[in-house]
């Protein structure tokens, strides 16, 4: 089993002619977010690392889901992916890094929000999930932690556990025991 500290020091090491990994962003259930230093472009990016000891037990499908899901979607209230790759046992993607808090950071920070400034961050964030509704994708995981602020823009992230929707034309999700959709009333 690695210990965190051997697996950012086996990373850094793998990726060291591109990125200088600075910190960690966070963890979610698969996956390490790092801030790095793209060395070729000069810039801050954020890099999502499959944990190496679920790709060992469960295996990289859902991570290279992930990585493919990211790659088709090119909206500018969705983060895009920059590039993807392994290096050594490491399975990642880089994505440009948001610098800003996310939702859950600034209702923490001020409280409840207001009518207006809500709207100015629903409005964008339904069109980017309208979007991949549209491309075939349904998020599943959408919540203040995956929609990120930078400079009062919204943006969304983490498609994760998102799926491929129902065929076009048909519905992209169903109420459980109810036949198309349909709930009870």
């Amino acid at each position: 089993m690695f210990s965190m500290s051997d697996v950012d020091q086996q990373l850094s090491e793998a990726l060291a002619a591109r990125y200088e990994f600075q910190r960690e962003l966070g963890q979610g259930g698969m996956a390490t977010v790092y801030l790095a230093k793209d060395l070729k472009h000069g810039r801050e990016v954020a890099v999502k690392v499959l944990r190496p000891d679920l790709a060992a037990s469960i295996g990289s499908d859902r991570f290279l889901r992930e990585i493919e899901i990211a790659a088709r979607l090119q909206h500018p209230h969705i983060v895009v992916l920059i590039v993807s790759g392994e290096a050594a046992e490491f399975l990642y993607y880089v994505m440009p890094y948001v610098e800003g808090e996310s939702l859950r950071g600034l209702m923490l920070r001020q409280g409840l929000l207001g009518i207006q400034e809500a709207m100015v961050i629903t409005k964008p964030v339904a069109d980017a999930l309208t979007y991949a509704h549209r491309m075939g994708v349904v998020h599943r995981d959408i919540k203040p932690e995956n929609i990120l602020l930078s400079q009062g823009h919204p943006v969304v992230t983490d498609f994760g556990i998102a799926k491929p929707s129902a065929r076009r034309g048909s519905r992209i999700s169903r109420a459980r025991g109810f036949p198309s959709g349909r709930r009870a009333t």
